[in-house]
């Protein structure tokens, strides 16, 4: 019973930070703050949801696969914002930054 309420707790949490995420896809202005958004949350969000799963299953099978997959989640997402992030830089995609005075938007320079 208390699992079952923990377990809805954590997958509406998850579905809470997957929201939060596509919305920072949507609205992040370049490449960079967008992987930064969707890695963090997305990760996060797909984490509770897959822990809420698990509390809601209780000691089964289905709840070790579970946990297998909510390991390989936590090692591979990161992995492979971190790789998308490298080839961006090692392709020459500069980051996006915006001008304090107020001026015209502009491409990080490097310095």
């Amino acid at each position: 019973m208390i699992g079952n309420i923990f377990g809805i707790a954590a997958v509406i949490a998850g579905a809470f930070f997957m929201l939060i995420g596509s919305l920072g896809l949507v609205r992040l202005p370049d490449f960079y703050t967008r992987n930064h958004a969707t890695g963090k949350s997305d990760t996060l969000g797909i984490m509770l949801v897959i822990f809420g799963m698990i509390l809601i299953e209780g000691l089964t099978l289905n709840s070790a696969k579970l946990l297998f997959i909510l390991i390989f989640v936590f090692l591979t997402n990161p992995t492979g914002t971190h790789a998308l992030a490298n080839a961006a830089i090692q392709s020459g995609l500069k980051p996006w930054f915006k001008k304090r005075d107020g001026g015209e938007d502009q491409q990080c320079t490097g310095k």
